[in-house]
């Protein structure tokens, strides 16, 4: 079976031979009492990687947008991209329980978000704009350099979920790289900077690690330590997943750029033997690319039949449509004949999809992870 559900963007795998040992787990103490020097070295170098001054390390995401929401208050504004990603939503809703009023703006819509903060956000509001960076199913980014002008017309703060671009692009894009070098993320592809913007970043898609860091400036991150209610109530990262960070940040600054060449050439292999048979995707240059289909064709039967011949996709729950997409997550580790038996396989599932259109749809059943199955 060739998969490509993986996001391991640069095939990180990080296996226990190469990790390097460590005393004990965890401590048993809350990371607001003590935490180990490394934890710290962990975040700063993630906090850097994006250009950014300091970081504090976080078991996951959750655990980040659970205490930033929860310290907003009942003067704090929050202008949301609707479809933000579903861990940040669940953070958003602690801050509606907060006092804070929440207020969503278009997808990557800098029109929208513009007249929302006029409409919505007076000059002595505390205000705060949220994004995902790069949105995987439309395959571009947010605008942030325009966000960010606008955010500072109100003295606001600018957070941006950058889990997807993190360890995929960085700075200096050009033709042959087209998502930079570094791996620092979106900050770095757009040369943008400044104490009023934030971000959070899962090492687990493009460095392989299961945890988080939230980054911004020395006075922001020590602000959020102060008030982070997750690091009393919770346990910290484990020290083996501290450990396996380690690892992947060595590696990424040892050999990080060349697996970044290797998978953008990976996706323009994808999208080329795609192209010979008139098929076409959408996500540019990023690893995440999706099928355009036909109206006609139900993807519920394209994804059954591309599992038929061996070949494992994502069914993804609809995102600016109405029917759910089918998407491919290509990686450092995908060899070239994968690659083109996949597109080979794609055409042949898309054209006996043709001639055996249905009058009647298949329901679509949704799992709760937001697949469709």
């Amino acid at each position: 079976m060739d998969d490509f559900t993986s996001a391991l963007y640069l095939g990180f795998c990080n296996p226990a031979s190469q990790v390097p040992p460590w005393q004990q787990l965890t401590t048993g103490v809350p990371a607001a009492l003590k935490e180990p020097f490394i934890n710290q070295w962990v975040a700063d170098q993630v906090a850097k990687m994006q250009g950014l001054e300091r970081g504090v390390i976080s078991p996951s995401s959750l655990h980040l947008f659970w205490d930033i929401f929860g310290q907003a208050g009942e003067n704090t504004i929050i202008l949301a991209d609707d479809k933000l990603y579903a861990v940040a939503r669940w953070g958003l809703e602690r801050a509606v329980a907060r006092g804070a009023r929440v207020i969503n703006f278009k997808h990557q819509n800098l029109e929208d978000l513009t007249l929302k903060l006029r409409q919505y956000v007076p000059k002595k509001a505390s205000l705060l704009v949220v994004t995902d960076g790069w949105c995987p199913h439309c395959g571009k980014p947010a605008p942030l350099p325009d966000y960010l002008s606008l955010t500072r017309k109100y003295k606001g703060l600018l957070l941006i979920d950058d889990t997807q671009a993190l360890g995929v692009l960085g700075a200096e894009p050009k033709q042959a790289l087209p998502g930079g070098k570094g791996g620092g993320g979106l900050l770095l592809w757009y040369n943008i900077k400044g104490e009023d913007i934030i971000t959070i970043c899962s090492l687990a898609k493009g460095l392989g690690v299961p945890l988080s860091v939230l980054s911004g400036s020395r006075q922001q991150i020590e602000k959020f330590k102060n008030e982070s209610e997750t690091r009393v109530h919770s346990s910290p990262v484990s020290a083996a997943h501290v450990q396996a960070a380690c690892l992947a940040l060595a590696v990424n600054k040892k050999r990080g750029n060349l697996l970044r060449l290797k998978l953008f050439k990976n996706v323009k292999l994808f999208r080329e033997s795609l192209a010979r048979f008139g098929i076409a995707t959408q996500g540019s240059f990023f690893p995440v690319q999706t099928l355009k289909l036909p109206v006609s064709t139900n993807p519920y039967t394209l994804y059954q039949q591309l599992l038929s011949l061996n070949i494992r996709a994502l069914l993804l729950e609809p995102h600016l449509g109405k029917k759910p997409e089918i998407s491919f997550c290509l990686t450092a580790l995908h060899t070239p004949e994968q690659i083109r038996r996949t597109a080979a396989c794609i055409n042949e599932a898309n054209r006996k999809c043709e001639r055996n259109l249905q009058s009647h749809v298949q329901p679509f059943t949704r799992m709760p992870s937001g697949l469709f199955m």
